[in-house]
């Protein structure tokens, strides 16, 4: 750990990102407690299927604790979740053998961006990165502002959502790779299939999804497990 992180530690105590209590082991993305407790997806129950990608896996359900800490990092705002909530997107590629060569995120508009102060994408998408060892780069971004997908009422709706409201950045070229596309929760696959549509027309070979939560179909799939994370 380096001197200033662990400065930081002292100053302001880690917490973990679900109950908020004190983390006794500053270098832990959740407590024990939320270890055994939170809604796990395990095996084909973290698994979902997006168009133009070869599957998505997530570690956890959209419910109950989870869904009120990805709130908070968005909202509150958290950034700080960005990078327990990366360890665990990360330890579930491992998991579930999810191998790329490159991460790049589903990125916010400029102006959400500027109100929110971060992108909850790339933060979570350089820990995962960083954990995979593979390079993180910026593909894509937001050219139309659209409303927030959680606020429409079903899967036609967010699909019409986000049609058109992405576009390849300048240069955005990937020659042949394996993309690992993240995002933070999962729900229609909407974005994600957006996402994974463009960087498929920009050459990517296989677009591969990650995010920490899935909602609604799958999303309700549960598996209790206290070895996961």
């Amino acid at each position: 750990m380096r001197v200033g992180e662990a400065l930081l530690d002292l100053l302001f105590p880690p917490k973990c990102p679900f109950c908020q209590r004190l983390l006794h082991d500053p270098r832990a993305p959740l407590c024990p407690n939320c270890q055994a407790s939170l809604p796990w997806l395990t095996g084909r129950a973290g698994e979902r299927r997006v168009d133009f990608t070869q599957g998505c896996w997530s570690p956890l359900a959209y419910q109950a604790q989870v869904r009120e800490a990805v709130q908070r990092y968005k909202f509150a705002p958290a950034p700080a979740y960005g990078r327990p909530f990366g360890l665990l997107m990360a330890q579930c590629a491992r998991d579930q053998g999810v191998e790329a060569e490159l991460v790049t995120w589903a990125p916010l508009s400029k102006k959400r961006r500027r109100k929110r102060g971060f992108d909850q994408g790339e933060l979570l998408a350089r820990t995962v990165g960083e954990c995979l060892a593979l390079p993180v780069l910026p593909l894509l971004e937001k050219s139309r502002h659209t409303v927030p997908q959680s606020s429409l009422p079903d899967g036609a709706a967010r699909r019409a959502n986000a049609l058109g409201a992405y576009s390849l950045l300048p240069g955005g070229r990937i020659e042949g790779g394996r993309v690992l596309l993240v995002d933070d929760v999962v729900t229609s696959g909407a974005t994600l299939s957006e996402c994974a549509r463009l960087l498929c027309q920009g050459g990517a070979k296989q677009v591969l999804c990650l995010t920490l939560a899935q909602a609604g179909e799958g999303g309700d799939k549960l598996e209790n497990n206290r070895n996961n994370g």
